[in-house]
């Protein structure tokens, strides 16, 4: 007899220990406990007290009540990429990845059976909208606008309803075609070589206009000129060439031009009436200082300057001198 009542207070204390473990629950400190009450966890439209239990030791009436675990942590979730026309009509392919964490667990518990899943399939329509109100150049490079559009859709629909704050949306990868990938490496390299070509043309307008001042400067002195010419002799002696051309002196040539020079040229100016040397190169300096000052570099097609009678073909026409009312045309000569 007492044997049969020892095992009989060793059944009850077991059972006592499986109802109190089936009753004691541990919430994790990144968790939020909801706890049901026969099905229930809110009570004439108002939240039952102590529905939602904060993180540690906590106990359930067990069969009577039932606990279910949210986590409030960031959830990374990637978006499959979508393929779309742009507003451009272009065809393009665009993934993404969405992190959102959960702000209301009593909404993301009853409201919404999957809230992940929900999430998920919301970013992908959303995505696919998206790509067809922008363009492809918005999507290359302004990703910024289009995170930001992106995530105002998906949280109006989540963050009310269900709970769900969505807190960043990026882009992470936006495909081509081929064909389109082609297009845009031709225009890069035209444009470089646009570039290229306005920059050398504006090199040789410069260059122009030293040489020119050099050739001034040059020519007020015999003995430079005669200078620049052994230069070039020495220059072209280093080169190891088996052949070296020696041009005829300068002196030569004024030689020959003083004994048969032409009577019908016009008087050239005497040694009075030219400027000193140094004033000479102080003008030449000057010149240059102001060339180098006034000719930017030129940076687009519209600062290349017009070809008259090409690009305005009117304007040699408004050049002529207009003819004055009170004047008549002349008549022809009568036989």
């Amino acid at each position: 007899m007492e044997a049969l009542i020892l095992i009989i207070l060793l059944g009850i204390v077991v059972v006592g220990f499986m109802v109190a473990g089936s009753a004691v629950r541990v919430v994790q400190q990144y968790e939020h406990g909801i706890v049901f009450r026969f099905g229930q966890v809110q009570r004439g439209g108002q939240l039952r007290p102590g529905a939602v239990r904060e993180p540690g030791l906590t106990a359930i009436v067990p069969v009577v009540e039932r606990m279910q675990k949210v986590s409030r942590q960031t959830i990374t979730m990637d978006v499959p990429a979508q393929e779309g026309i742009t507003e451009d009509n272009v065809s393009v392919r665009v993934d993404a990845v969405v992190y959102f964490r959960v702000i209301d667990p009593v909404k993301a518990i009853v409201n919404v059976q999957n809230y992940g899943y929900a999430v998920s399939q919301v970013a992908q329509t959303s995505l696919r909208s998206v790509i067809g109100q922008a363009d492809m150049q918005e999507l290359l490079g302004e990703r910024q606008k289009i995170n930001t559009r992106l995530r105002g859709i998906i949280d109006e629909i989540t963050q009310d309803p269900w709970g769900i704050l969505i807190e960043r949306v990026e882009i992470k990868d936006v495909s081509l075609p081929e064909g389109m990938k082609r297009s845009m490496a031709r225009q890069a390299e035209a444009e470089r070589e646009r570039r290229a070509r306005i920059i050398a043309a504006d090199g040789e307008f410069q260059a122009s206009k030293r040489l020119a001042a050099a050739a001034e400067i040059m020519s007020q002195d015999p003995a430079a000129l005669q200078l620049r010419l052994l230069q070039t002799v020495v220059d072209v002696s280093a080169e190891k060439n088996s052949t070296l051309i020696m041009p005829l002196p300068v002196e030569v040539l004024r030689f020959f031009d003083k004994m048969t020079g032409d009577t019908k040229k016009a008087p050239t100016e005497t040694a009075e009436d030219k400027p000193a040397l140094g004033e000479r190169l102080a003008k030449a300096e000057e010149e240059l200082a102001k060339a180098a000052d006034t000719s930017p570099a030129l940076e687009s097609p519209e600062d290349v300057p017009p070809v008259i009678g090409l690009d305005r073909p009117g304007r040699s026409q408004a050049a002529a001198p207009a003819q004055r009312p009170d004047e008549r045309p002349e008549e022809p000569p009568r036989d």
